[in-house]
């Protein structure tokens, strides 16, 4: 029999994890989400899925405790939890800028606690979480999250928790990065005489279809970039463009920035 789940809130992210779950094979039946806002309670419930308004005695025989929750309702939501939670039981948070210095004294002391950072894509499954796991987790355990995540997308063990921001400064922020660039060559593409809907598929196609070639490739991104780039041709003349605008510095100084604002609100 296999052991359920348990999401503390029940927003896009756990119910991006729950389809991929479902999709791998898991039943309705292994999962019970707690969420106290009742229209989104209530779409769970249509789906089938066990909801309940607050968090009670049924927590205790869960494998893994999954808080999803905003992390301004952490604190409050974790007060819940640690009357109820076993101490065999892993815990996953994955609100941003929450720190175990923070979570464990929520809840009561309790040590096996994995720190999450997905991203948005982990809706399509196409998602890159970031993980780290206290010395408390085994090997099994670990197994456990990494399963859990693995229905989203890939995943990346980090050594230590502050590599956690430095992951929500990558992926955890980076579909902003992305979508920023790609909004940039709709307009451009508008300019150029297309209509809207058709501006939007040629800079959506051209980002899915660059990422696919990547992700299918080991050979490095700038030789990436050679391979497309004539030199005196039209991707050269772009790309001439945006190092002398100093693009790439400015996307690597921007990352940076969500890194240290990862640290301060991670340092509370």
């Amino acid at each position: 029999m296999r052991e359920k789940i348990v999401f503390i809130g029940g927003g896009n992210m756990a119910s991006a994890i729950i389809d991929g779950l479902l999709g791998q094979g898991r039943k309705l039946a292994d999962f019970l989400v707690v969420e106290p806002f009742e229209p989104t309670r209530a779409g769970l419930l249509a789906r089938g899925l066990t909801c309940r308004e607050s968090v009670g005695a049924e927590i205790a025989g869960a494998a893994l405790c999954v808080l999803a929750t905003k992390p301004q309702a952490l604190r409050e939501a974790c007060g819940q939890v640690q009357a109820h939670l076993p101490a065999q039981s892993t815990v996953v948070s994955i609100a941003a800028g929450v720190n175990l210095a923070s979570l464990s004294p929520w809840l009561g002391g309790h040590a096996r606690i994995v720190r999450a950072m997905p991203n948005t894509p982990a809706k399509v499954g196409l998602g890159m979480t970031g993980l780290y796991a206290t010395a408390a987790c085994d090997a099994a355990q670990r197994d456990q999250v990494d399963a859990l995540f693995a229905a989203v997308g890939e995943r990346i063990w980090v050594d230590t928790e502050a590599m956690i921001d430095a992951v929500t400064a990558v992926t955890g922020s980076g579909p902003g990065y992305v979508f920023y660039f790609m909004a940039a060559l709709e307009k451009a593409a508008r300019e150029l005489g297309f209509e809207a809907a058709d501006a939007r598929r040629l800079s959506v196609a051209a980002f899915r279809g660059a990422a696919e070639l990547a992700a299918g490739d080991d050979a490095a991104l700038a030789e990436l970039q050679d391979r497309v780039t004539s030199k005196g041709g039209t991707t050269y003349a772009a790309l001439t463009h945006l190092r002398e605008a100093g693009v790439a510095a400015a996307i690597t100084e921007a990352a940076l920035k969500a890194e240290q604002r990862a640290r301060e609100l991670s340092a509370g």
